[in-house]
Parts: structure tokens; C-alpha cells; sequence
């Protein structure tokens, strides 16, 4: 992490604490961890709230083609640093709850969404709409990505279970400020749950 993407971070975080997930970046652990399970295969990717960049690095380290790469941040300021840092990479600046609305992918379905939202710091409903807008998007098989600080998964079972999703722990990672743990959300009827 530089110290310049953990300035941009701050001042971010000290804008709006409720719409940063964190005090600081994601770190490299973490970014490893929850892009593991994708690859240049896995078709187009859609990264939400990708912040300073960390989890997009790793995808594309991991081969994701720029141009099947769509990040979608709230923050303006992020934004334009994702658009300078990445330039291959479509960035949208908007709401992640609007995902469906936009036809991102001219009819062709993710293959994955990987999430850098702060679900804790957010109300359920908002939770469940940026939920349903990604499952909205995603193929039959594809799947959700998210971190938390916490000790479970962010998403509520109540929740999971209205959107006839599961969550399945992939990992943790003691090599991040803090410590995190990785959940792949995927449908139920899908996966045999």
C-alpha cells in the first residue's frame, strides 16, 4: 500500500465512514484470498467498491482481461484514481444498486462479482438490493466474493435465505490490518444447497 492510496483512503473514510469499509486499503493477503477462485475463464468480472484498486490488481494478475473487468464505485474520488490507474478498465461511477439497471455486458452474464462493500456499516435493505442487483447479473453459476472484518458472514441468513443464497467460507487472512475472512456467496438451487 503507498502511503498516497492510504491518504486518499482517510480522507475518504473521514468524508463518509459509512461508505468505506475500512481505514486503510485492503492489503495484498486479502486481495489474493478473494480473488483466488477467478481466472481469465471465468468471463467477465465485475468488482464493487473496488477503492484505491487492490483487488482489480490482483484480478488482472491473475489474467482477467481489462476490457472483461467493470469496477463500479460510489466515491468520486475514487473513481477517477481507478480511471487513471487503470485505463483499460471500465470504471463506473455510481451506485452498486444500479447494477442490473445498465446492461453492462450486452447480454453476455458475470461470471463473478467481487464485493469491497462494507455490509456492516450498511442498512439491510441496501444490503439486499446490491445483492439482488448482482445476482441479477451474474450467470447461473457465478458467484459473489465479499470480506469482513467480523466473525461471521456479513450478509445475514435471514437475508441469504430470502435471496435463496448460501455463503461458504473460503478463508481468513491474519495478514491484513485487520484480520479478514473471505465468503463466497452463490445460489442455492445451483449448488445443490
Amino acid at each position: 500500500m503507498s502511503l498516497s492510496d492510504a491518504l486518499v483512503f482517510m480522507r475518504e473514510w473521514f468524508r463518509n465512514p459509512r461508505s468505506v469499509a475500512a481505514i486503510f486499503p485492503s492489503g495484498n493477503a486479502l486481495a489474493s484470498l478473494i480473488t483466488r477462485e477467478i481466472s481469465a475463464e471465468t468471463g467477465p468480472i465485475v468488482e464493487l467498491g473496488p477503492g484505491t484498486g487492490v483487488f482489480t490488481q490482483a484480478l488482472l494478475k491473475r489474467g482477467v482481461r481489462p476490457q472483461d473487468l467493470t469496477l463500479v464505485e460510489y466515491s468520486s474520488d475514487f473513481a477517477r484514481l481507478l480511471q487513471t490507474r487503470f485505463p483499460h478498465v471500465r470504471v463506473l461511477w455510481m451506485d452498486a444498486t444500479a447494477l442490473d439497471r445498465n446492461g453492462l455486458f450486452e447480454g453476455v452474464p458475470v461470471g463473478a462479482v467481487v464485493c469491497g462493500l462494507g455490509f456492516l456499516n450498511m442498512a439491510q435493505e441496501k444490503v439486499t438490493a446490491v445483492l439482488k442487483a448482482a445476482f441479477d447479473c451474474l450467470r447461473p453459476d457465478g458467484s459473489l466474493f465479499l470480506f469482513t472484518y467480523g466473525a461471521r458472514c456479513s450478509v445475514p441468513d435471514a437475508t441469504l435465505a430470502a435471496l435463496n443464497l448460501q455463503a461458504i467460507w473460503v478463508g481468513r487472512t491474519f495478514q491484513n490490518i485487520p484480520p479478514a475472512s473471505v465468503y463466497r456467496i452463490e445460489r442455492q438451487s445451483e449448488k445443490g444447497g
